[in-house]
């Protein structure tokens, strides 16, 4: 088959320029998971070696409710970008679309690192003690094949679907409230609005049972493939949708809102 080289190249093309691409598993019909990962190492390297600077991950498909749109059948995961996230002030965001090709908007719950996180852990105040802060976050996600139409390990291959990562306000995780945070992150009940209309409602168990699980699942993943340097203290990582992914069109303003969950919702205006 083409090299993992080629298609890393062909991939950071389409990304580059805004374009689709055909179809990898068409081509060659055994593409599969450790393909997938391996085409997505030589993507981050490449991606360095012009500048770029991973800062973390994101995890998706947490979401099995979306699992049927999509054809998924597991979790994903890639690295982000010093230029593909971004920080909102007074959690507004205005972002510019160009260079997207058919991208949707994922309300989601963000952490980062103060440790690393326990490989193999099942329980969310463990994993929560490795936390600094949690925020929420949109992540846009976009995809490189036409009509949102891929196998799971082109998906993976495709940065999983990552395009943009916007954070709000972080909220500190103190070690005396991980039990009530525990709860609050599993419990939340999260609304994602369009020009004041609700467009979907979800809640945060939606992210494989609770967003810190979907955090160590990430971290089970990454250590099962020693191409990839472990999470680490200092990344930001982002744990899937917790509504259906929406589409989205320069023009739009988007706000999110988590219930009981003690951070203000998201903001994000969209410009071409």
């Amino acid at each position: 088959m083409t090299s993992f080289s080629a298609l890393a190249r062909e991939l950071l093309r389409a990304l580059d320029e805004g374009t689709t691409l055909p179809s990898i598993a068409a081509r060659h019909p055994n593409f599969s998971w450790e393909d997938a990962y391996a085409v997505a190492a030589e993507i981050v390297r490449l991606r360095r070696a012009r500048g770029e600077q991973t800062v973390g991950r994101k995890i998706g498909f947490t979401n099995r409710r979306i699992w049927p749109e999509y054809g998924a059948t597991s979790p994903i995961w890639a690295h982000v970008y010093d230029d593909s996230v971004f920080h909102a002030r007074d959690n507004a965001a205005l972002i510019s679309l160009k260079g997207s090709v058919q991208p949707r908007i994922e309300p989601e719950i963000a952490f980062k690192l103060r440790a690393p996180v326990p490989v193999e852990c099942r329980d969310p105040a463990r994993i929560l003690e490795s936390v600094e802060w949690l925020a929420p976050s949109f992540e846009i996600v976009d995809c490189h094949f036409a009509e949102w139409k891929f196998t799971g390990p082109e998906s993976a291959a495709d940065f999983a679907l990552h395009w943009r990562l916007i954070i709000g306000a972080p909220y500190p995780v103190r070690y005396s409230e991980i039990p009530d945070l525990v709860q609050l992150l599993r419990t939340c009940r999260v609304t994602l609005s369009r020009e004041g209309k609700v467009m979907d409602r979800g809640v945060g168990a939606n992210a494989l049972d609770h967003p810190a699980l979907a955090l160590g699942f990430l971290a089970d993943m990454v250590a099962r493939q020693p191409q990839f340097d472990a999470l680490a203290p200092g990344e930001v990582g982002t744990t899937g949708t917790l509504t259906a992914a929406l589409p989205i069109a320069p023009g739009e303003s988007w706000v999110s809102d988590y219930g009981a969950l003690p951070v203000t919702g998201l903001r994000l205006s969209l410009t071409r």
